[in-house]
């Protein structure tokens, strides 16, 4: 009988830990995006790649997506070569996804974009960059020629690090939120916009709430000459047409709800 309950506890152990394993493994398994899915909504939203203008440089971009557990699911470029966009892009874009997942919910957006008046000195979020350091470990590991292909070395890692600037996005499927995109390469305001024409691209954009007069994630332009943010959700404008380009596609607001 001593034996028998001891057979069972191992059973019962063993079952618990198979639970366990394989519902972490189909959390981990929930991508929203593939790394061709990205690529090809990346490359049709940025003018070097036979895209639209964005209203800023016009650079190629760098992209990566996080599920909603944090891990990134995919990393991209729209160049030919990995030196065609900003190296330092690529580490940006998973940062900007990490933070629109990790500060978004389920029935509740809020793009890296609209973070940026909090996190100014004297904002109620300054010093959230500082919460969640890039882990350098994981972010600059592997071969550099990896770096942006389906093999990328940050794939199945969790991402890490905080951007309070356009160009981050977190995603939704019309059910709740399943992970957030970020891209980086031109502006932080044609970021934003490129972001925006991904995510469409992706059918992700089925915001349910935000902080606009909109009720989504969208770029608030209410930064005056001081800095200061009238809905102190504000992001100051880049200084080319990006304000103009958010107007045309619905990436922008006028303020606060």
């Amino acid at each position: 009988m001593f034996v028998s309950k001891i057979t069972r506890l191992v059973f019962i152990g063993i079952v618990t830990v198979a639970s366990v394993i394989s519902t972490i493994a189909a959390y981990g398994a929930a991508c929203p995006a593939d790394h061709v899915k990205l690529t090809q909504a990346l490359k049709a939203a940025v003018k070097p790649s036979g895209g639209p203008s964005n209203g800023g440089l016009d650079n190629n971009m760098w992209g990566a997506v996080v599920g909603r557990d944090g891990v990134v699911c995919a990393v991209t470029f729209t160049g030919a070569s990995i030196g065609d966009q900003w190296p330092g892009g690529r580490a940006i874009a998973i940062e900007k996804a990490n933070t629109a997942n990790a500060l978004s919910l389920p029935k509740f957006a809020l793009s890296t974009a609209n973070l940026y008046a909090g996190a100014q000195p004297s904002g109620p979020l300054y010093g959230l960059t500082a919460t969640y350091p890039v882990d350098t470990a994981t972010m600059y590991a592997g071969s550099v020629e990896k770096y942006g292909t389906e093999s990328d070395p940050m794939v199945k890692k969790p991402a890490s690090g905080m951007v309070a600037f356009g160009g981050g996005l977190p995603l939704y499927d019309g059910n709740t939120i399943v992970g957030a995109l970020g891209v980086s390469g031109d502006t932080s305001c044609g970021d934003h916009n490129v972001a925006w024409r991904v995510r469409r691209a992706l059918r992700l954009d089925k915001v349910p709430a935000g902080i606009t007069d909109k009720a989504n994630d969208a770029i608030i332009y209410d930064v005056d000459a001081t800095g200061k943010s009238g809905s102190g959700y504000g992001h100051p404008k880049c200084g080319h047409s990006e304000d103009a380009v958010a107007k045309e596609i619905g990436a922008s607001a006028a303020g606060p709800k």
